[in-house]
C-alpha cells in the first residue's frame, strides 16, 4: 500500500496549463535463458473470486412504460419534448427488456458473468412516487432476480438512476423539495423488504452529479431546469439527504447480509506527472471536486471552500442532515470513464486542473477523453481519502461507431483497446491491494443514452431497435475470454 497522503486545507480557484510531459523508460531485454515468463503466463491475472459482470439501468433498457401499473417518470416527460433528445426518440420501447428479461440473462450467462447491476424503476413500484404500492412492479423486480440467480448470477440493484416519478416533479418541484428525500426514504424501505431476501446488494443512487447538475442546472437533462445556485445547491442537498434516508430504511429493512452503498461517477484526480507533488495535488482535487456530494456524503461535512465558494447560495442543512446522510456504508461504487488530469500549483488551492488538448483522443462521445489511468486512481483515491475496505467499478465502458456489417458482426476494435487498457491499470490498483472486489462494464445492452437517445452505442451486445435482436460484437467476445481466464487478454 502506498503512503497516505493529509487533507490540506485548500481554496476554491481552478486555474488551467499547459500538459507537461515525461519520457518513459523502456525496460532492460532479459538475456537468453534468463528467468522468462512463458507463452501461457499474463502479467495481468486477476485473483480468485473477482468479480466481473455488465450494467444497465430502468428507463435505458426496459421499455414497457405503461404497462402494469407503471407511472410516468420525469424522463417519459422530457423525452416527449421536441428538441430534448436526438431526433426526438424516448425510451418507450428502448431494450423492451421488460419483456425479454429472460433472453438478457441468457447473454449474460455466456459471458460467464457472475454480476448484474440493473436499476429499479421508482414510477413501478409507486406509480405517484407514494401512497399505494404497485404490486405488479415489484413482481417484476423479483422474477428478473430469481432468473439471474437461477443462472448463477448475482443481482446488485440500484434503487434510482434519474426517473424520478413526474407527480414528484409536479407537486413539489423534484429534488428542490425536502419531501422528496423523505418519499425517497419510504421507497428504499419498501423495495429492501420486498427484494433482500434475493438482492443483498443495494446502491441508493447513481451520478448524482448527472440527474442534479444536468437535469437542474444545465438543463440538458431531465427535468429541464436552470435553477439559481442557491436553489441547485438545495437541490443538491436533498438528494445526498435522500441518500442518506434510504441507507437507514435498508438497514431497517434488509434481510442478514444485506449491504448497502452508492454508485457516484467520481471525478478522480489523476497527477497528470506521477511524482509526489502532483499525486498530493490529485488526492486534494479529488476531495474538493466531488465537495458538494461524495465528499459530504463520506466525512459528514461539507468543506469550508466549498461553504465559501457558494457564499449566500450555500444550502440550508442542520446538524441532524449532516449525521443521516454520512450513516455508514458497507461498500462504494464508482463510475470510472475518463481522468481530470491535476498537477500541483503554487495557487491557494494546491492544485490546478490541467485542461486537455483539442488533439486528445476521446471515443465516439467527444467528452469521453481515453485515460485508463483513471481506473487506477479512482480506487485508490477512495481507499486512501475515505479508508474504503469494499470497491466496485459500477460503470465503465464506451461508445463506438459499431457498424452492423451485413453477416451479422460488429469489429469494434477501438472498444477492445479501451477496455483492454483501462482494465490493465485496474489491475495495477488490485495488485497493490485497494480493495476492488468486482467491475460492471456498462452496458450489457446498446440502450437509450439519455438526452443522446440511439445515436450512441455502449453495448457488449448490438441491439437492432426495429426487431430486438441482439448481436454479440467483437468486445462481447473479448470479454468472455477475460472473464474465463480471470486476466487482461
Amino acid at each position: 500500500m502506498t503512503r497516505k497522503f493529509s487533507r490540506r486545507r485548500f481554496g476554491k480557484d481552478l486555474g488551467s496549463a499547459a500538459m507537461a510531459t515525461s519520457a518513459i523508460a523502456a525496460a532492460p531485454a532479459r538475456r537468453a535463458g534468463g528467468n522468462r515468463r512463458g507463452p501461457n503466463s499474463n502479467y495481468y491475472q486477476f485473483p480468485a473470486g473477482f468479480l466481473w459482470g455488465c450494467a444497465t439501468a430502468a428507463y435505458q433498457v426496459e421499455g414497457a412504460v405503461r404497462e402494469d401499473g407503471r407511472g410516468p417518470s420525469i424522463w417519459d416527460t422530457f423525452s416527449h419534448v421536441p428538441g430534448h433528445t436526438y431526433q426526438n426518440q424516448t425510451g418507450d420501447v428502448a431494450d423492451d427488456q421488460y419483456h425479454r428479461y429472460k433472453e438478457d440473462v441468457q447473454l449474460l450467462k455466456w459471458m460467464g458473468a457472475k454480476i448484474y447491476r440493473f436499476s429499479i424503476s421508482w414510477s413501478r413500484i409507486f406509480p405517484e412516487g407514494a401512497g399505494k404500492a404497485n404490486e405488479a412492479g415489484i413482481d417484476y423486480y423479483q422474477r428478473l432476480a430469481d432468473e439471474l440467480l437461477a443462472n448463477g448470477i448475482e443481482p446488485f440493484a440500484t434503487l434510482f438512476h434519474w426517473d424520478l416519478p413526474q407527480a414528484l416533479q409536479d407537486s413539489g418541484g423534484g429534488w428542490e423539495s425536502r419531501d422528496t428525500a423523505k418519499l425517497f426514504g419510504d421507497y428504499a424501505a419498501y423495495v429492501t423488504a420486498k427484494l433482500s431476501d434475493r438482492v443483498t446488494h443495494l446502491f441508493t443512487m447513481n451520478e448524482f452529479s448527472s440527474f442534479i447538475d444536468l437535469g437542474y442546472r444545465e438543463g440538458r437533462f431531465a427535468p429541464g431546469l436552470r435553477l439559481p445556485p442557491a436553489r441547485l445547491n438545495q437541490a443538491r442537498h436533498n438528494a445526498v439527504l435522500a441518500h442518506g434516508l434510504a441507507v437507514q430504511a435498508i438497514r431497517a429493512q434488509g434481510k442478514p447480509g444485506t449491504k448497502v452503498g452508492l454508485a457516484e461517477n467520481l471525478v478522480s484526480g489523476v497527477p497528470v506527472i506521477e511524482a509526489e507533488p502532483h499525486i498530493q495535488a490529485a488526492s486534494k482535487a479529488t476531495r474538493l471536486l466531488n465537495a458538494p456530494y461524495l465528499t459530504v456524503i463520506m466525512e459528514g461535512k461539507y468543506m469550508e471552500e466549498y461553504l465559501q465558494a457558494a457564499a449566500s447560495a450555500a444550502p440550508k442543512f442542520t446538524a441532524e442532515d449532516l449525521k443521516i446522510i454520512s450513516s455508514p456504508l458497507d461498500l462504494l461504487g464508482i463510475n470510472i470513464y475518463q481522468p481530470t488530469y491535476i498537477r500541483a500549483s503554487d495557487a491557494p488551492s494546491g492544485f490546478v486542473a490541467v485542461r486537455n488538448p483539442p488533439s486528445f483522443p476521446h471515443m465516439l462521445s467527444d467528452w469521453l477523453f481515453v485515460g485508463p489511468e483513471a481506473l487506477y486512481w479512482g480506487p485508490r483515491h477512495v481507499a486512501e481519502i475515505w479508508n474504503v475496505r469494499e470497491i466496485y467499478i459500477t460503470e465503465n465502458g464506451c461508445s463506438s461507431t459499431d457498424d452492423l456489417t451485413r453477416d451479422g458482426h460488429v469489429y469494434d476494435t477501438d472498444r477492445i483497446m479501451y477496455l483492454r487498457n483501462y482494465i490493465s491499470k485496474l489491475h495495477r490498483a488490485v495488485s497493490e491491494g485497494y480493495p476492488v472486489r468486482g467491475y460492471f462494464l456498462w452496458s450489457l445492452l446498446d440502450n437509450f443514452e439519455w438526452a443522446d437517445a440511439y445515436r450512441l452505442r455502449f453495448g457488449l451486445y448490438y441491439v437492432d431497435y426495429e426487431t430486438q435482436k441482439r448481436y454479440p460484437k467483437q468486445s462481447a467476445y473479448w470479454y468472455r475470454e477475460l472473464v474465463a481466464r480471470n486476466a487482461v487478454v
